[in-house]
């Protein structure tokens, strides 16, 4: 068997894969542990949820982003595009650049 998947081992991407998730837990912990040093951060439940889901989103978009596009130039597009689109509406939220 030559398939990282069919044995029980990990392919080839599953280390961006774990960097992506990491990043994501940690981007969420972030607001959590600064909130025990300072008052500058107040987030509620409903913080936490709209961005977890939004962190959510775009880690699923980038996952089938790089398993349905076979080319890498393909897959750097689709992913920055997915990056850009979340920081836009993560700064849309926070600040209203739009209105």
């Amino acid at each position: 068997m030559t398939g990282g998947n069919e044995t029980g081992r990990r392919g080839p991407g599953s280390a961006w894969r774990w960097l992506m998730w990491g990043g994501a837990v940690a981007l969420l912990a972030l607001p959590a542990v600064a909130m025990q040093f300072t008052a500058e951060v107040d987030w509620g439940p409903e913080d936490f949820l709209v961005f977890g889901t939004m962190l959510l989103v775009a880690c699923v978009a980038c996952e089938l982003a790089v398993r349905l596009i076979a080319s890498r130039a393909g897959r750097l597009l689709a992913v920055a595009a997915i990056g850009l689109a979340f920081l836009l509406v993560w700064a849309e939220l926070a600040v209203g650049i739009f209105h």
